[in-house]
């Protein structure tokens, strides 16, 4: 049995990976106010950001899905790993060496399924690589030369060789102690007739990682006429390789992606390496399947793709000029409404790829190719109406109905109505406000037939920064506390998370009762349970988060944890007299609500003959007044006497 990891180890595991590093890995982080960092949520499909991170606390948070958590969290959803994968993951990238409880630590016993096949394929990665300068590699070789790859640019892929015998992997993956089962499950291996067999043989070899640069699967390329199998063979779909989830370069390309905010999408393994090798290194492709949607989605988080960016993004797609690749591309356009980024195509005048280009014609060519882009729209309209007979009134009606869907799905107004004047130019038609109104009509009747799946036209979308109504009483209504009721207790608590200096001592004598939100209350409980602000160390959320009694406090606690205070423009750079400002706000409202309730007292004594306590309210409830009156004109000095 696999024994527990150290607790200090787990973590100064968390201590030593960023988390804003862990988490730029997947999605590219914008500054989101407060010292915190946002983007697109990889939880959940969004249009606008609603995901932050704070990494001076080491948490995140979605506002729109609620998932939170600290940098183990996040790596274990992600990833779709325990809680031992996450730590032995993160502790090998930071360099610690990992003590197991229970027994002591033995990597071939203890390491879960998802990170024994990850070693597996890294394992086999160098297998390959190292087999690319054998002589029967030879073949490989030369097809690298005579497509332009020196060996430096096969080094910098990973580009390598798979012998041509039946087990010379396999042999090599048992005596590093990985089981028959681990291969064959890896899709390293496959069943033979005495056994387990290499699945690749005799093959150029591509690795392909994730966007974290973890090999999780091969491309392989046929080089002897004598193979029959198909031109390309990758690995089949596994524990950790989905084909509809990995870009080829993308691991390469990532950075350059967010900060250029222009990915390049082409066909191939070594049309990739070409457009990298040419200066275009945010080229990635797809690895055996057509460009998807979970390819669209990586994409978007890396561009930071919302539809309230100020920068618009690019995807530019590069495909073959033959029928198959502008098959290829009409499917790309199907997608195109998925991002809010701007989509293009990028087509050779000879029809070559990326690739053939960059051997014909050079680096700048390829360069050159990607600059010529087009909109996905106009070669999608061209493809459509260059179906039909324009000489005929037929051909040019059938024509119209066809390409004025296309035109209608276009989210800006004014390009739409761009794209409307030059599909009239295009079918023929001179009445253009014919086509104009004929699009215009299409898109209304999209648009309500996407209202009514969500439930009718009265029906509103819902806020994507809305948390989920938490801890309501019993048969009473949802408590909302974005509420501007709220609001006060919301910014303290958020002061005593963040910046518990900037509250103490003061907020730890505030009793439950001044925060009058149920969920509230139970977070100064538990703030008080943990030591209080006076204590606060580096270990002083933790303890918070532990002390919560389920997921739905811990969700609040991430929020409180991450959202950016509510600071005033006039406040900016006080955060001391802004902590004053909300101490002060949330104990005057408690004193009056205290207030109210004496004096209601008082009346009702007042009232009934033989009842002595109004004198005992009335006293109290002048105690009370000045106490109030010194709050409003001493502020937070009126706390300490």
């Amino acid at each position: 049995m696999a024994g527990r990891i150290n607790d200090e180890d787990v973590k100064a595991v968390r201590d030593a990976v960023p988390i804003d590093a862990v988490v730029s890995e997947y999605l590219q982080l914008r500054p989101g106010g407060g010292g915190n960092l946002k983007g697109l949520c990889p939880f959940h499909d969004e249009k606008s950001p609603s995901f932050h991170v704070s990494p001076s606390k080491g948490l995140y948070h979605c506002f729109g899905c609620q998932e939170g958590g600290d940098t183990l969290d996040f790596v274990r959803k992600m990833e779709h790993l325990s809680f031992s994968e996450a730590v032995e993951r993160l502790a090998a990238q930071a360099g610690i060496t990992l003590r197991y409880e229970q027994g002591g630590y033995s990597p071939g016993r203890q390491a879960g399924e998802r990170t024994r096949l990850l070693e597996a394929h890294r394992a086999a990665a160098r297998f390959y690589a190292e087999r690319l300068a054998s002589p029967e590699a030879e073949i490989g070789r030369v097809f690298l030369a005579e497509r332009g790859f020196e060996p430096a640019a096969a080094e910098h892929f990973g580009v390598g060789y798979a012998p041509a015998g039946w087990d010379h992997l396999t042999r090599y993956l048992r005596g590093a102690g990985f089981t028959d089962k681990e291969l064959l499950l890896a899709g390293l291996a496959q069943d033979g007739r005495r056994g387990p067999i290499d699945r690749f043989r005799g093959r150029l070899m591509w690795p392909i990682r994730d966007i974290t640069g973890e090999v999780v699967g091969f491309g392989a390329r046929r080089l002897r006429e004598d193979d029959n199998g198909p031109k390309y063979l990758n690995t089949p779909e596994t524990p950790i390789y989905r084909k509809s989830q990995v870009l080829y370069g993308i691991d390469l390309a990532k950075k350059d992606i967010a900060n250029s905010n222009r990915a390049v999408v082409v066909e191939g393994y070594t049309d990739v390496m070409a457009c990298h090798l040419a200066g275009v290194t945010t080229a990635i492709a797809t690895c055996g399947t057509a460009f998807g949607g979970e390819h669209v989605k990586i994409l978007r988080r890396l561009l930071m793709d919302s539809s309230a960016s100020h920068r618009a993004g690019e995807v530019v797609f590069t495909f073959d000029g033959d029928a198959a690749g502008q098959k290829a591309a009409l499917r790309a356009f199907e997608d195109d409404q998925k991002f809010a980024a701007h989509t293009f195509i990028a087509v050779s005048p000879g029809g070559m790829d990326p690739c053939e280009l960059r051997i014909a014609q050079g680096d700048g060519a390829v360069k050159e190719l990607v600059d010529s882009r087009s909109p996905l729209f106009e070669f999608a309209l061209r493809s459509v109406v260059d179906r039909h007979d324009l000489d005929t009134a037929e051909g040019r009606s059938a024509a119209l109905e066809h390409a004025a869907p296309i035109v209608a799905q276009i989210k800006d107004a004014a390009i739409q109505h761009e794209y409307a004047v030059r599909l009239a130019g295009l079918v023929g038609i001179p009445d253009q406000q014919f086509v104009v109104r004929r699009v215009g009509q299409l898109a209304q009747w999209s648009r309500q037939r996407q209202q009514q799946s969500r439930g009718g036209p009265a029906a509103a979308p819902p806020a994507a920064a809305a948390p989920a109504p938490l801890a309501p009483a019993p048969g009473g209504p949802a408590l909302n506390l974005r509420n501007p009721a709220h609001l006060g207790e919301r910014e303290l608590l958020k002061l005593a998370l963040q910046f518990p200096e900037s509250v103490a001592p003061a907020f730890d004598a505030y009793g439950e009762d001044e925060f009058t939100a149920p969920p509230y209350a139970m977070v100064r409980r538990l703030i008080l349970e943990a030591g209080g602000v006076a204590t606060a160390d580096d270990g002083y959320l933790d303890r918070v988060r532990e002390a919560a009694p389920d997921d739905a406090v811990r969700v609040l606690l991430n929020e409180l944890v991450v959202e950016p205070l509510q600071l005033p423009r006039r406040r900016q750079g006080d955060l001391t007299g802004y902590a004053g400002s909300r101490l002060v706000e949330v104990r005057l409202a408690a004193v009056q609500r205290r207030m109210r309730q004496l004096e209601s007292d008082a009346r009702r004594a007042e009232a009934q003959s033989g009842n002595t306590t109004a004198a005992d309210s009335r006293h109290e409830l002048w105690t009370l007044q000045q106490y109030a009156t010194a709050l409003r004109e001493r502020g937070v000095a009126a706390l300490y006497g």
